[in-house]
């Protein structure tokens, strides 16, 4: 599916959410100006704003906090991004070099504090306590998940750690993104709820269908190695299908010992997994979570955006990249 049926309705709307982040840096330290614009030009569907816009549109909430919230969500997503390459050693994302690949250590962890700041200012700026408090609450969620799999998670072969896992990561900002676009809207508390669940829905589902990709992708269009995830010793979805078929094979047996960091063993891993139907089972999974994704908009009077927001429910287990 063309992403572009989901963009429609706010094409406009997203320029004002880069214009507002852009404006951010204005009274900044030049090359902190420089960092965001090259962060900006790496371009990124802009999923979560996305997001926010057509359901706070949907619900008739004033554009003005729409776009406001739009930017505070981008500018925390690309904070995140801007640490979690520096932690990993990345040096592209999107086909383009990452910040640290330009600049030192320092400077990077310094940009991404800025744009955290920044982000909770125009979430300030909404002037709403409640989603002031969910912001903040969602940053310390998607931190805490990122020590807990630093510390905790390398080679456990666990589905509920994974689904720990993957809502602290991404979940999380969607479901965020969701609610606080229908707590700035005259909706209520039931709407309110119907649209977080939505959110969670498709944030679950887009982290599968990330980790599927891991697997099954092309390598070009994935931007990493095929199965990077495991050669860091994070077990996903896919891992987790394949060993709960297989339970005696050698390589998953290891998985708990630190076998992740036998290169050689997990390539083998990685094929066998390629190679069987655990992609396929995963997929399954993440499409039972846009199904119910779907059957929360169908509480919901029809209208352009409602359309829309189904759109990208399907197209984020229609991606290829």
């Amino acid at each position: 599916m063309n992403a572009v049926t989901f963009l429609s309705p706010v094409t406009e709307e997203i320029k004002l959410v880069e214009e507002r982040m852009r404006i951010q840096a204005d009274e900044a330290h030049p090359d902190l100006r420089a960092a965001l614009e090259h962060l900006l030009a790496a371009g990124g569907k802009r999923i979560r704003p996305t997001l926010g816009l057509l359901v706070g549109n949907m619900l008739g909430a004033p554009l003005e906090k729409l776009v406001t919230l739009g930017a505070a969500v981008e500018l925390l997503h690309t904070a995140t991004l801007v640490h979690d390459d520096l932690i990993d050693g990345a040096l592209l994302r999107r086909g383009m070099p990452t910040l640290n690949a330009r600049w030192s250590p320092p400077a990077t962890v310094l940009t991404g504090d800025f744009l955290f700041a920044r982000a909770a200012k125009l979430a300030a700026d909404t002037d709403h306590l409640p989603l002031m408090k969910l912001f903040s609450e969602t940053l310390a969620t998607i931190v805490n998940g990122e020590l807990t799999q630093m510390f905790t998670s390398r080679g456990l072969v666990n589905r509920d750690n994974y689904e720990k896992r993957i809502y602290a990561k991404t979940a999380s900002l969607f479901e965020m993104t969701s609610r606080a676009a229908a707590m700035v809207s005259p909706a209520s508390e039931e709407t309110i709820e119907t649209m977080r669940d939505f959110g969670y829905q498709i944030g679950v589902a887009f982290q599968i269908v990330d980790d599927i990709l891991d697997f099954v992708g092309e390598q070009s269009a994935v931007g990493k190695p095929l199965g990077s995830d495991l050669l860091n010793g994070l077990v996903t979805l896919p891992a987790i299908y394949y060993a709960e078929a297989n339970p005696d094979d050698a390589d998953v047996l290891s998985l708990p010992k630190g076998g992740w960091t036998n290169s050689e063993n997990m390539t083998r891993l990685v094929n066998n997994i390629r190679a069987s139907d655990a992609a396929k089972l995963a997929m399954r999974e993440a499409e039972g979570h846009i199904e119910r994704a779907l059957s929360c908009l169908s509480h919901m009077d029809h209208s352009a955006e409602r359309d829309a927001l189904e759109n990208l429910a399907r197209y984020i287990v229609d991606r290829k990249i």
